[in-house]
C-alpha cells in the first residue's frame, strides 16, 4: 500500500467539482458533486440518532435497494434535519435534478447535507447550482481538494487522503474526503465522509468492509459528546481497475479492509483534531485490557471527560480527571493497578504508577501537554488488548463559535 496524491478524485472514472449557490455563506463554496463515470456498488453507514436528517433517510434508501449510485451532490451550511415531508421532498427534487443534469438515473443520486438544524433547503439555490457542477465536474485532483473545502463548515481546512494498493496484477485506488468539527461523537458528528474507488468488490464485500471499520476509526471519535444528525459515511465501488473481483474473506479483501482502514483512521483522526476551537489533537491508548469493548470503553471514556479536555488545553497534568472518567465509563478495572502515561514529540513521562502519583517533574510534564498532538496512555494491567480513540482540547473558542453559529 502507497499514499497517492488527492481525495475522491484519485480513484480512476471520478469526477468531482465545488461552487458557491449561496445557501448560507457568502463569498465562499457551499456546494459539491463527486460523480462517477460509470454506475458504482455503494455502501454506507449512518447516524444512530433517532433524529436523523432526511438526506440520511434518503441515502439509506438508497444503499439498502441495491441500485447502482452515481453521484453525490453535498451542501454545506442547512442540514436539512428536522425539516418534515418537505425537507425530505427536497431531497428528492436534488436527485431529480442531478440525474437530469448528469443524464443519470435518479435512483443512484446520493445526498449529504451539513449545517443548521431546522431550516429548508432553497431548493432552487441547489437546483441551479447542480448545474453549474455538472457543467465543472473533471477528474483533476485539484478539484477533488476544491469539492472537499465547499463540504467544510466550521472546519479550519479540507480533509482528503487517498492510497494504492495491488490486485491480481491491476492497481486499485482508494480517495476519500470528509468534514467534521462540532457536534462530532459518531456513533454508526456533523460529520460527512465519501470515499471513492475503483476496485472491483462484491456489494456485501463492500458493505462489511465499512461496517466493520467505522466501530475503529469514526466511532473511536469525539469533539464534543453530540452524536448529529447527519453523520454519513459513503463508499463507492465503480470497477474502472478491472481488477479481479474482491469477495468477503479473502487475502484480497483483507489488503482492499486495510487500506480502506487507513483513510478512514486518517480522516477521522483529521475531523477530531479540527474540533472547534480546538489547539490540540487529543489521543488516547487504554492498554493491558481484557478485551477490546473494555479497551474501547475506557479510551472513550477519557477522550469524552470535558474536564480532562480543558485540562489538555491548559496543559495541565491533571490525572485524576483521566482516573475519574475511567471509573464511570462502566468497564471494570482495579484503579490501585493503574499507570498513566502523558506522550508527544516533546517527550515520555509517567504520572501514576498503581493508581497513585510517582515523582514527576510538572514542568515536563505542562512541556509535553504544549504540543500540538498530545496522547494519554493508560495501563490497566489485565491483559494484551488494546484501543485507541481521538477527541481534543476543550477551549474558550467552542464556546465562542457555538455560541452563535446560526447567525
Amino acid at each position: 500500500m502507497k499514499q497517492v496524491k488527492g481525495g475522491v478524485t484519485a480513484a480512476k472514472g471520478f469526477e468531482a467539482a465545488s461552487t458557491a449557490a449561496g445557501i448560507k455563506y457568502k463569498d465562499r463554496t457551499d456546494m459539491a458533486l463527486v460523480y462517477s463515470q460509470v454506475p458504482c456498488v455503494a455502501a454506507g453507514t449512518f447516524t444512530t440518532n433517532v433524529v436523523k436528517a432526511a438526506p440520511v433517510k434518503w441515502d439509506q434508501q438508497v444503499v439498502k435497494s441495491g441500485a447502482k449510485a452515481q453521484a453525490v451532490v453535498v451542501n454545506s451550511g442547512i442540514a436539512n434535519a428536522c425539516t418534515g415531508a418537505e425537507g425530505f421532498g427536497y431531497c428528492k427534487d436534488t436527485a431529480d435534478a442531478a440525474a437530469k443534469a448528469l443524464n443519470i438515473s435518479a435512483d443512484g443520486v446520493l445526498i449529504g447535507s451539513t449545517g443548521v438544524i431546522g431550516k429548508q433547503i432553497p431548493i432552487d439555490k441547489l437546483t441551479v447550482g447542480i448545474k453549474v457542477l455538472a457543467g465543472k465536474k473533471n477528474d483533476t485532483l485539484e478539484n477533488g481538494t476544491e469539492a472537499a473545502k465547499a463540504i467544510m463548515t466550521t472546519d479550519t481546512f479540507p480533509k482528503e487522503l487517498a492510497v494504492a494498493i495491488e490486485v491480481g496484477g491491476k492497481t486499485v485506488t482508494i480517495g476519500g474526503m470528509a468534514k467534521g468539527s462540532g457536534m462530532i461523537h459518531p456513533n454508526m458528528c456533523t460529520m460527512l465522509a465519501f470515499i471513492t474507488t475503483d476496485a472491483v468488490i462484491t456489494k456485501d464485500a463492500l458493505q462489511k468492509a465499512l461496517s466493520e471499520d467505522v466501530g475503529d476509526t469514526y466511532n473511536m471519535i469525539s469533539v464534543d459528546g453530540d452524536t448529529s444528525t447527519n453523520d454519513s459515511v459513503v463508499l463507492l465501488a465503480n470497477g474502472m481497475a478491472e481488477n479481479p473481483e474482491i469477495t468477503y474473506g479473502t487475502e484480497d479483501y483483507k489488503n482492499f479492509a486495510e487500506a480502506l482502514h487507513t483513510i478512514n483512521e486518517y480522516l477521522a483522526k483529521k475531523i477530531a483534531g479540527d474540533g472547534e476551537g480546538a489547539t490540540a489533537l487529543f489521543e488516547v491508548k487504554a492498554v493491558g485490557c481484557e478485551s477490546v469493548e473494555q479497551a474501547k470503553t475506557l479510551a472513550k471514556s477519557i477522550v469524552c471527560s470535558n474536564l480532562t479536555k480543558t485540562a489538555i488545553a491548559g496543559h495541565d497534568a491533571n490525572w485524576g480527571r483521566i482516573l475519574c472518567a475511567m471509573g464511570y465509563s462502566g468497564a471494570q478495572f482495579d484503579p490501585e493497578k493503574v499507570d498513566l502515561f502523558f506522550e508527544s514529540k516533546a517527550g515520555k513521562i509517567q504520572i501514576i504508577e498503581n493508581g497513585t502519583a510517582v515523582d514527576y517533574s510538572e514542568a515536563e510534564a505542562t512541556k509535553i501537554l504544549s504540543e500540538t498532538e498530545v496522547t494519554a496512555i493508560a495501563d490497566v494491567k489485565m491483559g494484551d488488548k488494546t484501543a485507541t480513540a481521538w477527541g481534543c482540547d476543550l477551549t474558550h473558542g467552542y464556546i465562542e463559535i457555538n455560541a452563535d453559529y446560526r447567525s
